[in-house]
């Protein structure tokens, strides 16, 4: 079994913001990518779980940004699983250019859940070993988040089919795009985005009307908001999320409408 493996990705025109940068729901998508096809090689792929009425589920995710290529650059995304407890177990990812400069690093929790009692179960039970690597790519205890009481911005979305995965349930990606989405204008003008946290706490379901809700706090070199996206109607909480945005990269030209 491989512990580590390394994947491939060019950057399409439709993965990119309107700078022109790859977006960071798209490097998501790239992280989840090879996440999955990791999984398939070690034999713990959704597809293996789900005959047993399992299935994987993202608990929480930290990624850090540093560098944001455009079209046509190719990254390479490195993956290895790190540690493995009783309910949980930690992937790692270090995202480079063909240049060799780092992009992005992110660290993720993951949870084997019973599709029936939607509760997780116990890894060492459920899943066959498989090698770690004991090296964290982004060192985060995943504390909680902090709660959002008071929100300076809120916007509606409906879930859609296309917001959703094999398993039915929202992508995690779409959670990131819907928090993004409140950010105010003028952040997304002059900063970039440098970090980006998100604790899944309840699952969402197609046709569902949700929020997405955000607040700035003080941050003396950028800006830092939080967000929480809950159920419109009952609003039941479903995912807290912390941004950290930053000036733009040196020699970018902040691109306005």
């Amino acid at each position: 079994m491989e512990p580590l493996i390394e994947k491939q990705f060019r950057i399409r025109s439709y993965e990119v913001d309107f700078r022109g940068r790859v977006s960071p729901v798209a490097i998501l998508n790239y992280l989840q990518d090879a996440a999955a096809e990791h999984a398939h090689r070690l034999g713990v792929a959704v597809t293996d779980l789900l005959p047993q009425g399992l299935t994987w589920v993202l608990s929480r995710s930290h990624l850090r940004l540093f560098h944001a290529p455009g079209v046509g650059e190719v990254l390479r995304v490195r993956t290895w699983p790190s540690l493995r407890d009783n309910r949980f177990t930690c992937r790692e990812f270090e995202l480079h250019d063909r240049q060799g400069e780092l992009v992005a690093l992110a660290t993720t929790s993951w949870a084997v859940l019973d599709i029936a009692t939607r509760r997780p179960v116990r890894l060492d039970t459920t899943l066959p070993p498989y090698p770690l690597i004991p090296r964290r790519a982004v060192d985060d205890d995943f504390s909680s988040l902090p709660r959002l009481d008071e929100a300076d911005r809120a916007l509606s979305f409906r879930i859609r089919l296309t917001d959703l995965d094999l398993n039915r349930h929202v992508n995690n990606a779409v959670y990131a795009a819907w928090a993004l989405e409140v950010i105010p204008t003028e952040v997304m003008e002059e900063c970039r985005l440098e970090e980006l946290e998100i604790a899944f706490r309840a699952e969402a379901h197609y046709g569902d009307s949700i929020l997405s809700r955000v607040a700035e706090l003080p941050d003396g070199s950028g800006h830092l908001f939080l967000h929480q996206i809950a159920e419109k109607g009952e609003g039941k909480e479903l995912a807290r999320l912390r941004t950290v945005w930053r000036k733009n990269y040196a020699g970018e030209i902040p691109c306005r409408p």
